[in-house]
């Protein structure tokens, strides 16, 4: 008999793991499905895809196979197993007639495949997950809310192929949630093949930007313009946070950089994130002859060389 390289079959490396050899399956799949596609031979390939995945998909087979297929060299027809192989595996004994699998699949396994010609169009697959990536306000991620997307989402039409169709989805936004985290939209993914369940849709979470704040992991941050006198003597200054106003006491002598710290006050969660205040001394600009004057009288009466250290 010819020997069969079910890795070539479903298109995957001898290495390939599990999932990847799901997901080159259920490709396959859809592409030969009798009831979908227009390859003339799509029956005999679909068969073949089916068999190859019945044995690489299961642990024990898929070792046996490979032990076996390490001495077979590419255009041997006359392959055969070794003697006593079904027993030496445990794979032996039949399963119940006729799998409409190969005879090599008999030979080596002794039968029980799942997808016999009567079953053919049985077959059933959940469609595809779908990622996508949206875009929301730091307040949502605050407050929670819902939000509406439109989105581009395949589907099925009556040929079997994927096309892409437009969707209006209204999503709740948690509390709390953070950048890079993911929403799951259970059966809003990709369609299923032969009437299966739809896959889900995984909506990643980023956020827009904000004329005030930046946000890292649960802790929101802005910069805080001051003036010099207010940062040389100290001061309160009212702050406004996403969850409110808050009075913030300026410590005396800060200097441009100085972090300061509101606890709590950053994305909702147990615990929550914090707020930080980044200070930024702003200088008011010598633009009359007043001004100009008070600067004077500075630079003439402070001993002051920010360069002095240096």
């Amino acid at each position: 008999m010819e020997y069969k390289d079910y890795y070539k079959t479903l298109g995957v490396e001898r290495t390939a793991s599990a999932d990847e050899l799901k997901r080159a399956y259920r490709k396959l799949a859809r592409k030969f499905h009798p009831d979908v596609s227009k390859e003339t031979d799509a029956t005999e390939k679909f068969k073949e895809v089916g068999e190859a995945y019945e044995v690489l998909k299961d642990k024990e087979k898929r070792e046996a196979y490979d032990q076996l297929g390490a001495n077979w060299k590419a255009g041997q027809h006359g392959f055969q197993p070794p003697p006593g192989w079904q027993q030496q595996t445990g794979f032996g004994g039949g399963h119940g007639g006729a799998s409409g699998f190969s005879s090599f699949f008999e030979d080596l396994f002794g039968g029980g495949g799942q997808y016999s010609s009567g079953q053919q169009r049985s077959y059933r697959a959940r469609g595809e997950n779908i990622r996508a990536r949206v875009g929301i306000d730091i307040e949502d991620a605050i407050n929670g809310t819902t939000r509406s997307f439109n989105m581009q989402i395949p589907e099925q039409d009556q040929f079997g192929q994927n096309v892409p169709k437009q969707r209006s989805l209204n999503v709740k936004i948690p509390k709390g949630i953070r950048e890079g985290q993911s929403i799951r939209l259970a059966g809003q993914g990709g369609a299923g093949v032969g009437g299966g369940p739809q896959g889900d849709l995984l909506l990643e979470i980023e956020f827009k930007p904000h004329r005030l704040y930046s946000i890292e992991g649960k802790d929101i941050s802005m910069t805080l313009p001051v003036s010099p006198w207010e940062a040389m003597l100290g001061a309160t200054i009212e702050v406004s946070t996403p969850l409110g106003n808050v009075g913030l006491k300026i410590a005396a002598n800060s200097q441009t950089g100085k972090k300061m710290r509101i606890k709590g006050r950053g994305l909702p969660g147990k615990p929550a994130g914090d707020f930080y205040v980044v200070l930024q001394v702003v200088l008011p600009p010598a633009d009359d002859e007043d001004s100009r004057k008070l600067y004077e009288n500075m630079r003439d009466q402070l001993d002051f060389n920010p360069r002095s250290k240096q």
